[in-house]
């Protein structure tokens, strides 16, 4: 099974720049995206409807903004699309599909980098979603939780670690919610299960030459519960194209869908 995820900044965007040329040729089973920015009455039918696909979008309610969306290659048994308070609800940041005993999740965890106020959302938004992980983790199923979570988890995960501790996304606070989530919780960084290598990065600023110079943050994860751990094949982080200011994170498993 082949999972991909991406922020494409823009599900249009991405469009133009050859994203859904590229999809064909990787074959993959499921593919989780973030940060649409559109409603579904926008888009073409080649994204609507990718050949070969189950479609399923989450879009916010701001134009625009957010919003997630799933391919599959097979329907799902049951589709979730609601956390359960408004800040991650009406801005469309998660996606569940469930197959059989597998629930495949595309999630966009909101950034605090534009503002104190949107930095106390993500705060309200860890506190809240922290409780949705741990349940999880009890349930008689496995999870794979794809997306942009918006948080660098050690300094290996990003160039200029000593310059960003006091920035969104690598706040102490911010870490120490990885931490319980790995270490706590017992989820699993399913990229770090099998590749311990630094400057594995997945978004690169648009400020200066970040990209060139490969000054980048890992923020893009498919976290996953433990009893996958070992189903992990081969992890890649693809930047042979850019279709966004992120990297598409793909991920084969050890299963069928």
């Amino acid at each position: 099974m082949k999972i991909i995820t991406v922020n494409v900044n823009g599900i249009r965007a991405a469009y133009r720049k050859g994203f859904f040329d590229w999809i064909p040729g990787q074959k993959a089973d499921v593919i989780c995206i973030q940060e649409t920015k559109a409603q579904i009455d926008q888009l073409d039918k080649e994204i609507l409807q990718p050949k070969g696909y189950f479609a399923c979008f989450n879009d916010a309610v701001k134009k625009g903004y957010s919003g997630v969306a799933i391919y599959s290659r097979i329907k799902p048994d049951k589709i979730k699309n609601k956390l359960g308070w408004t800040e991650a609800d009406d801005e469309g940041r998660f996606l569940q599909f469930d197959f059989g005993k597998l629930s495949i999740v595309s999630l966009y965890l909101p950034s605090g980098s534009s503002s104190e106020e949107r930095q106390a959302i993500k705060f309200d938004f860890l506190d809240r979603f922290m409780p949705v992980l741990k349940k999880m983790r009890r349930q008689r199923r496995e999870f794979i939780i794809c997306g942009d979570w918006n948080i660098a988890h050690k300094k290996i995960d990003l160039k200029n670690w000593r310059g960003n501790q006091k920035n969104s996304g690598f706040l102490p606070e911010e870490r120490a919610w990885m931490d319980e989530l790995f270490e706590d919780v017992g989820m699993v960084d399913s990229f770090r299960a099998i590749n311990q290598e630094p400057e594995q990065y997945t978004w690169w600023s648009n400020r200066g030459q970040a990209w060139s110079k490969n000054v980048g943050w890992r923020i893009d994860y498919q976290v996953i519960t433990p009893g996958l751990k070992e189903k992990v094949k081969s992890v890649s982080i693809y930047k042979d194209e850019r279709f966004s200011d992120h990297a598409p994170l793909i991920t084969d498993y050890d299963l069928q869908l």
